[in-house]
């Protein structure tokens, strides 16, 4: 104990004994704390420039996005990374046979990956894999109808109905893994399923 208060001691002298050292002392420590400052508020400056600018782009232009779950395949499998872009959905660019990425109508927290199947005012044959009957409806204005490539196995239009445009996130078009796969994706494996089949 007595080791560490005579080392608290010395630090004090030190500082009182640089404080008699006269104006140039003061300058040199204000001149390093500015700088140190200075670069401080320089750093957090970039960071927040950076950080608005990378949430433009992904939030604008695009991003690379790895897809779970079976609703896609063959299409996409799951873990395949693809890349999605943006700027369809503020265009009005989106298609009928594009596969897009949309909030979940059922669960907001979650995004879902589906096919554009109709767009508003087309009529659509709606039938769930469970239904002995089938029957049409129509796309209501400023909505999608969204289904999985992978029919059995979706959660899609089918069971939450026409999905409205401004769920839509993105739009797929190149898939970069697994590299057999790599390159533009694949027209839908159910391409008898269009508006009014």
């Amino acid at each position: 104990m007595s080791v560490i208060w005579i080392r608290a001691e010395e630090v004090k002298h030190l500082f009182m004994s640089l404080g008699h050292l006269g104006p140039w002392w003061q300058s040199l420590h204000r001149t390093m704390l500015r700088g140190i400052l200075g670069k401080t508020f320089r750093l957090v400056g970039y960071t927040i420039q950076y950080a608005c600018i990378a949430h433009c782009a992904f939030e604008y232009v695009g991003g690379v996005v790895m897809c779970s779950g079976p609703s896609m395949e063959p299409t996409i499998q799951n873990s395949d990374i693809v890349c999605a872009e943006n700027l369809s959905r503020h265009f009005y660019g989106i298609q009928r046979g594009d596969i897009v990425i949309a909030k979940s109508p059922s669960d907001p927290k979650s995004n879902i990956c589906k096919r554009v199947i109709g767009l508003e005012g087309d009529k659509i044959l709606t039938s769930r894999p469970s239904d002995f009957f089938k029957s049409h409806n129509y796309v209501p204005t400023g909505h999608v109808w969204l289904e999985g490539d992978n029919l059995q196995n979706s959660t899609d239009s089918r069971y939450y109905g026409p999905v409205p445009y401004g769920l839509i996130r993105g739009r797929i078009f190149f898939k970069i893994w697994p590299l057999s796969d790599f390159g533009f994706l694949r027209d839908s494996p159910n391409g008898h399923r269009s508006p009014g089949d």
